[in-house]
């Protein structure tokens, strides 16, 4: 099973990420991974993305797709492969399609904005530990503080505000146009075109895991 998981940060892509590399027994493949594996292997393409890299330039597209074209061969992979936070434009998904990456289902997890701003703003973070509060769904027991060890907990500048307001609008003006890209491609029913699939997000983990297998399962 191929598999692109679309939505916003903070949307829930991770839960579900978990439950689909388990379902179907693929690896969740993650450009930042690759990049990093390639840089350090010093392979070819690793040598050129770190000379973009050390100059504060993005990688180029051409470099990634391929960087992904051959991740996607590798043994792990037989059964398919799950891919994370990639495409992230039209013009990486319409790379991908033309150079013959084949794709199954493309997956829109739909959370509104204000819903994710209330999910991560509410965060609360005990940094040596890693435990994890919200002040709403899951509050420690006395306010900014740890329940075992009551010290402080922070607020983790990714689930400040303005930083999450920032992040959606990237991802409404670069990555939501891919939801148009695949649902119309999905519509077209043609030989190789992938199973658009979207599922509400704001419903409890368990509820969209069961409503994204129900879809899976048709």
């Amino acid at each position: 099973m191929k598999i692109i998981l679309l939505g916003a940060p903070g949307a829930g892509k991770g839960t579900q990420a978990t439950f689909l590399r388990t379902k179907f027994n693929i690896p969740q493949i993650s450009t930042g991974d690759m990049l990093r594996s390639a840089v350090t292997n010093k392979t070819e393409l690793g040598v050129s993305a770190k000379d973009f890299m050390d100059r504060g330039l993005l990688v180029p597209d051409d470099l990634i797709i391929n960087l992904v074209k051959l991740r996607i061969n590798e043994d792990d992979c037989k059964n398919g492969f799950l891919l994370d936070g990639f495409p992230r434009s039209i013009p990486q998904a319409q790379a991908m399609k033309d150079i013959g990456i084949n794709i199954d289902y493309v997956i829109e997890i739909q959370v509104p904005d204000e819903d994710i701003i209330e999910r991560l703003s509410g965060r609360r973070i005990h940094l040596e530990s890693g435990r994890i509060y919200h002040i709403k769904y899951n509050p420690p027991k006395e306010e900014g503080k740890d329940d075992i060890t009551g010290e402080p907990l922070i607020i983790r500048d990714d689930d400040i505000k303005e930083t999450i307001l920032k992040r959606l609008e990237t991802y409404h003006h670069q990555t939501e146009p891919l939801v148009s890209f695949y649902s119309s491609w999905s519509n077209e029913n043609i030989e190789n075109s992938p199973i658009f699939i979207s599922v509400e997000g704001t419903k409890s983990p368990n509820k969209v895991n069961n409503e994204l297998n129900e879809k899976l399962s048709k």
